[in-house]
């Protein structure tokens, strides 16, 4: 997956002449092409990556007809296809068309959070266009995230929203405890940090996910329980329909996590968090990045007890377990069964 990226994004004279192409042909157009693309995309990419796909997807949502597997797959790849094309093509448009391409849900929650005096960190998975929605943010708030340019096939992607005033710091880049002072004194200055809460490396602090053993980083939950900053659950999604160029933004109302856990509550304060983005991948299951290598993630089973809990549950009990999670804390409704959303 990374490779076709990386042929997409790494030319930066194939990157020019695309954008003096596109910008010549009408918006509705554009986008209906980019669809076409991925869905000839989901075609052409190799039987080894569907399948993969299609592993990936049933053994977190359960038992999938074959024919929603390949709808799934296809709604994918195409919104992978779609993101590249904003990012490379219509970034910087965005200035201009912001105002028709976002439909925002819930933003007063994140006022909320601000007024408390402690900055707030918003926090989501890596769904939708997560680019845009942190542009959307470094426009309207003192914003800051953390990202990682590490890999040569995204970090052009990363550069070209650093030259739309999209500011962020390196995970690989800068050392740990210069990283958390930085997002200490921002949040203390009353700014937002956004954070996608859904990297994985073998090296992180271990955490609870779709009923599975996996890592993930802790820097949320470690600064919500240390400075009191309340964290605004968030999630983007592209709107349905042909063109498919509106986002829908929703921000959830904030959680306090100081509250609810102690300082050294750290892992369930982070299992907390995974519970609401497993949500938000189980509602909008075609627009999650990671399909393509989620079977990465998870932790061997140390035997056979523990591979016996560490398997998917039936979709009705593994949903029922996210929703109590969650709900307990925020009341918030979940479906019954993962949307297909385009």
């Amino acid at each position: 997956m990374y490779d076709w990226i990386g042929k997409l994004t790494q030319s930066e004279p194939a990157v020019k002449r695309l954008n003096r192409v596109f910008r010549l042909l009408p918006r509705p157009f554009v986008y209906g092409l980019g669809r076409l693309s991925g869905m000839a995309l989901y075609r052409v990419c190799g039987q080894p990556l569907r399948r993969r796909i299609a592993a990936n997807l049933t053994a977190l949502l359960g038992p999938t007809s074959p024919r929603e597997l390949a709808q799934l797959s296809r709604n994918y790849l195409t919104n992978l296809l779609l993101t590249l094309l904003e990012i490379v093509v219509e970034a910087d448009s965005l200035p201009h068309t912001a105002g028709r391409r976002f439909q925002v849900e819930g933003e007063q929650h994140l006022g909320q959070a601000l007024a408390a005096g402690r900055g707030a960190i918003v926090y989501t998975p890596h769904v939708g266009n997560f680019f845009y929605y942190y542009w959307y943010l470094t426009r309207r708030y003192s914003c800051l995230t953390v990202a990682t340019a590490g890999s040569a096939e995204l970090r052009p992607l990363y550069v070209r929203f650093q030259a739309l005033g999209c500011p962020g710091l390196d995970y690989d880049d800068t050392p740990p405890l210069a990283l958390y002072r930085a997002l200490k004194r921002h949040l203390s200055d009353g700014g937002v940090v956004f954070l996608l809460g859904d990297f994985w490396r073998p090296s992180f602090p271990p955490v609870r996910w779709f009923g599975r053993d996996t890592r993930a980083p802790e820097g949320a939950a470690m600064l919500a329980l240390e400075l009191g900053t309340p964290v605004v659950p968030f999630y983007g999604q592209r709107l349905p329909g042909w063109r498919c160029s509106r986002h829908r933004l929703v921000f959830e109302p904030p959680l306090k996590l100081h509250e609810q856990f102690a300082r050294h509550e750290r892992r369930a304060a982070n299992d907390l968090l995974h519970a609401f983005m497993e949500k938000v991948v189980r509602q909008t299951p075609a627009e999650w990045f990671y399909w393509f290598n989620a079977e990465e993630r998870w932790e061997p089973a140390a035997g056979p007890d523990n591979e016996a809990a560490g398997s998917v549950l039936s979709p009705g009990d593994d949903q029922e377990r996210v929703r109590r999670a969650w709900s307990v804390r925020l009341g918030s409704r979940f479906p019954r069964k993962a949307k297909n959303l385009h």
